[in-house]
């Protein structure tokens, strides 16, 4: 890894910088820091979505909240990625360690570092679903569009997630875990798989449900007709 490369990150590079190391075949930054990245890019989506909305009544003061989260969602996100970045780093530096106690520990500190990143990551994903349901449904309709590419990437990142934490404790047999011992030990992560699944189908539903609502009205009838 040339030194550029270590020293890119989020927050300091261009996205050309960016996305030029995440070329590389050194794992940092990963699909886990990409993942940050496509949170970042949904949380920026659903903001400028919220600044193009007017509200009146009490959604005036809902719109607020949705725009006030996503706004930091969007900063989370980038520091989440960033932090995927050096977890990625350990992982693969403990695999690299000569076989031995010395590395069944550093596999199994770095496969549980690297899942509670990615369980940050996914859980603030979660937590965005319905600020961008409330969009979907309450923000400006011409915005559309970029209402479904802010669910594409948010589904991105809690996919990405999702696999992770996944792979990461399943990495914990190489230090001698079995599944089931690793399910007792990490509870919380072991369940978080099912809570980024359901999140997944609550996306594709909701994704589903604005196609519909913003397709041109019997177009599919009318189309058999023509035929």
């Amino acid at each position: 890894m040339s030194d550029d490369s270590k020293a890119v990150t989020t927050r300091r590079s261009t996205v050309e910088d960016w996305t030029r190391a995440l070329s590389e075949s050194v794992g940092s930054p990963g699909g886990g820091a990409g993942a940050g990245v496509m949170l970042a890019i949904a949380a920026s989506l659903a903001s400028m979505v919220a600044g193009y909305t007017e509200a009146d009544g009490h959604q005036r003061q809902e719109l607020a909240d949705v725009h006030a989260r996503v706004r930091s969602l969007r900063e989370a996100a980038l520091r989440l990625a960033d932090e995927d970045a050096s977890a990625s780093q350990a992982f693969g530096a403990a695999f690299r360690l000569e076989p031995g106690p010395e590395r069944e520990n550093a596999i199994h500190g770095a496969s549980v570092d690297a899942a509670k990143a990615s369980a940050v990551l996914g859980e603030h994903a979660i937590d965005a679903i319905a600020d961008l349901e409330w969009l979907a449904s309450n923000g400006n309709q011409a915005l559309v569009a970029d209402v479904v590419v802010a669910f594409g990437a948010l589904r991105a990142a809690v996919t990405g997630a999702r696999t992770n934490v996944s792979f990461d404790l399943a990495a914990l047999t190489s230090a001698g875990r079995t599944l089931e011992q690793i399910r007792d030990e990490q509870p919380a992560l072991w369940s978080t798989v099912g809570d980024l699944d359901a999140a997944v189908e609550r996306i594709d539903r909701l994704t589903a449900e604005v196609d519909r609502r913003s397709a041109p009205a019997g177009s599919g009838s009318q189309g058999e007709t023509r035929r």
